[in-house]
């Protein structure tokens, strides 16, 4: 017996394993049911009484002694990978990396959001999947407007009640719910419309609203912060002029111009020859929207402005094609690096 614990400490002592393999295969060689050690404590019983107690602490220390190695060989093995794997080479030839761009409708976005919060406005933002009476109702929506026809919206056919929104004006909704008055925010999202894809539409499209509800908030207060947002995203030297137009959540309502960028007013193809270039909807919030959304209309007055982020991206960055924004095509978005 003791012949056999010493040939297996001298066994021990000669190992020297440079592998994970190499430890766990000594692992299984020694210390497994049909190990080594597992053998010669199985032969213990056969000790007489007398060097029971000696022979036993013999065995013990071996395979203490082993256990520790075998830990000790782990760590030294883990800890050679990670120095190997750290290792600088010095030599080595610098790697070409290409950088991506931001996508010009994500350009647009923090630009505007940066021009309006500026003003005071606070960015705000609601679920794309919405209700009638966020989208509709609340908004002095008649339940005979075209806007409800299936034409213009894409309506979840089990749930009636339930669309995409066809506008981000729904966000304005919940802000005129919750929010204490004064209210200022603007309200990008994207957007959703049963429309046929064209060079000049889609049926996924981008906006930014805003709304200013306050005592004696005018008309003037709207043409200023229009005026504002206009210069500061075309140049210094861009005019601005409002026309009457019809929506149902504002009256009285305006289209905004601006003044064409490529020819200088003096009329091109891009402006129809007008020398002005039509880029959002505006007006005075209608008082029946106050008063709908639980707002004073006799204390309160406000106005609200929407723009589509792609058209402003199309003047800005004379982008001929709207489908050019959804075609992630590698070669159009690098034209942005630079922005």
């Amino acid at each position: 017996m003791i012949e056999k614990i010493n040939q297996l400490k001298a066994e021990i002592l000669a190992l020297n394993p440079t592998t994970a393999e190499e430890v766990e295969n000594i692992r299984i060689n020694f210390l497994s049911k049909k190990g080594k050690l597992t053998e010669i404590f199985n032969d213990f019983r056969n000790v007489s009484s007398e060097d029971k107690k000696t022979i036993g602490k013999e065995i013990n220390t071996i395979k203490s002694e082993l256990q520790t190695k075998l830990e000790n060989w782990k760590t030294d093995l883990q800890s050679t990978k990670s120095s190997s794997a750290n290792d600088l080479d010095l030599t080595q030839q610098e790697i070409d990396m290409s950088f991506g761009s931001r996508h010009p409708v994500s350009l647009i976005k923090n630009e505007l959001c940066e021009i309006f919060t500026r003003l005071g406005f606070t960015i705000e933002e609601g679920p794309e999947i919405e209700d009638d009476w966020h989208v509709f109702a609340a908004l002095n929506f008649p339940d005979e407007h075209p806007a409800r026809d299936m034409q213009d919206t894409f309506f979840i056919e089990k749930h009636p009640d339930v669309l995409l929104r066809t506008h981000t004006s729904s966000i304005q909704v919940r802000c005129m719910e919750k929010k204490q008055l004064p209210i200022r925010v603007i309200c990008p999202g994207r957007v959703f419309r049963n429309e046929a894809i064209s060079a000049r539409a889609h049926c996924i499209f981008h906006q930014i609203e805003g709304l200013y509800i306050d005592k004696n908030v005018s008309f003037a207060d709207l043409q200023q912060t229009l005026l504002h947002f206009a210069r500061e995203t075309f140049g210094n030297d861009t005019k601005i002029r409002l026309r009457p137009s019809y929506f149902p959540f504002t009256e009285p309502s305006a289209e905004m111009d601006i003044s064409c960028k490529l020819c200088g007013g003096k009329g091109c193809n891009i402006c129809k020859h007008t020398g002005w270039l039509e880029v959002l909807g505006c007006g005075m919030v209608d008082p029946n929207v106050l008063e709908i959304n639980g707002i004073d209309s006799k204390v309160y007055s406000g106005y609200a402005f929407g723009l589509g982020l792609e058209r402003i991206a199309m003047l800005k960055y004379s982008v001929s094609d709207l489908r050019l924004y959804f075609e992630n095509d590698v070669r159009f978005l690098n034209q942005f690096k630079n922005y």
